[in-house]
């Protein structure tokens, strides 16, 4: 097995994994090298047509495409080195990657730090457990996306969509703009999940009828889909005995949420946030396994990809800054800890060296005044809103975060209502 000795490793060429490799160009890496399992580069946003990308990086509206054309340029331009079509199917406590690819077989990568930028997948019909047979027909939401946005095939021609998540919103649009019938977006809990501009832009002004505390409680059909019944559920998002109805289709979407991808991460012993399902980071970026560095869907599935980007470029930043011995050893610790309801956050833990930016989701929608505090006066501001479908940040600066007693080892965020 040939060995590959780098000084920064990129899993993954998505907004993330291609921001972390210039990141780390820029922060004087010489040899850093980003593998990607697809044959091209870009990650999921090759498929993201639509736009909305790019507003806070860019300064304008961009395209999926466009976006990630900007910044793979800009990786070109630094030197960033690519493989593609390489699976990276292992990863070792001492953090080197054991890779597949066509042309050269199996070999070992040896990085001076490693980038974890893998992203999401969604969740399948069998995490869900609806009765019923499995015939075709039956998508997650991404898999239609790539269908009609690259292959150019239709998934059907009379949908329901399971779940109200922004890519499920977004190809209910899509679908009626390929000729389809979409018979309604059907939500299990009594808030939406996706972002308030894609309700806008995607339901209502194509009248398309949005379901909350519904669900899909069966499925029908042998070889293809013909229909799926569909209920009302209670408080407890059990279904309401005599409100089934049938819905004919022949496709169902789901989008029932994303997973983070960590086969690897646990794979190579990293520690695992049991809510996020993603690893346990400080503001610098930096796992448990002090080589490994992570940013973007792989660790908090974000609202836009801008902020994934950003974090990106500063994990490729501190990677390279920990390969070449400058980036210091913390000097202390300061867990993060959310209320009952602020359940998702990252980072974990912060030493409190640096200005942070901690991002965080609700678990229920405040549609009134509200104030987002953090512990010990470290910060306070009113918000208009909260919802679980956006992601929330908070500012903490270094200034702050120094004056906090030696005693202080947690602090906890929280929403209250004004």
């Amino acid at each position: 097995m040939n060995d590959i000795r780098v000084d920064v490793a990129v899993i993954g060429a998505g907004p993330a994994g291609v921001a972390a490799a210039i990141g780390a160009r820029e922060a004087g890496a010489r040899d850093v090298l980003v593998l990607e399992r697809d044959w091209d580069l870009g990650g999921i946003l090759q498929q993201c047509i639509h736009p909305g990308f790019g507003l806070h990086t860019f300064k304008e509206e961009l395209t999926g495409p466009e976006f990630m054309h900007r910044w793979i340029g800009r990786a070109h331009d630094a030197g960033v080195r690519f493989m593609t079509n390489s699976m990276v199917f292992g990863m070792r406590s001492d953090g080197s990657l054991d890779v597949m690819t066509p042309g050269r077989g199996v070999f070992r990568v040896i990085p001076g730090a490693t980038v974890l930028a893998m992203g999401c997948r969604e969740r399948p019909i069998g995490a869900i457990n609806i009765p019923g047979s499995r015939p075709a027909g039956i998508y997650t939401a991404g898999t239609a996306q790539r269908f009609v946005n690259m292959e150019g095939f239709m998934p059907g021609h009379r949908a329901v969509i399971l779940g109200s998540g922004d890519i499920g919103l977004i190809m209910a649009r899509r679908l009626v703009w390929e000729g389809a019938r979409v018979e309604g977006v059907f939500e299990l809990m009594p808030w939406a999940g996706g972002l308030r501009r894609n309700i806008a832009q995607c339901i209502d002004d194509y009248g398309i009828p949005f379901y909350l505390k519904h669900a899909v409680t069966r499925v029908h059909g042998q070889d293809r889909l013909e229909g799926v019944t569909v209920s009302q559920v209670d408080n407890r998002r059990a279904p309401v005995a005599g409100t089934e109805r049938f819905v004919p289709c022949d496709t169902l979407l789901l989008a029932v949420g994303l997973i983070p991808e960590n086969e690897l991460s646990r794979m190579a012993g990293i520690a695992i946030d049991p809510v996020t399902n993603g690893p346990v980071i400080d503001e610098m970026y930096q796992t448990s396994l002090p080589s490994v560095f992570a940013a973007g869907n792989v660790v908090i599935v974000y609202d836009l990809a801008d902020w994934v980007s950003q974090e990106g470029f500063a994990a490729g930043r501190n990677a390279a800054l920990y390969a070449a011995g400058s980036l210091r050893a913390p000097r202390r610790r300061i867990d993060i800890r959310g209320s009952s309801i602020v359940r998702l956050f990252s980072p974990q833990f912060i030493t409190g060296e640096g200005d942070v930016t901690v991002y965080f989701r609700v678990a229920r929608p405040i549609e009134r005044h509200c104030r987002v505090v953090a512990e010990h006066g470290l910060f306070s501001q009113t918000r208009r809103y909260v919802r679980p479908g956006e992601m929330n940040e908070i500012h903490l600066t270094r200034d702050d975060l120094r004056r906090l007693p030696e005693s202080v080892t947690s602090v906890t965020i929280d929403v209250v209502e004004a």
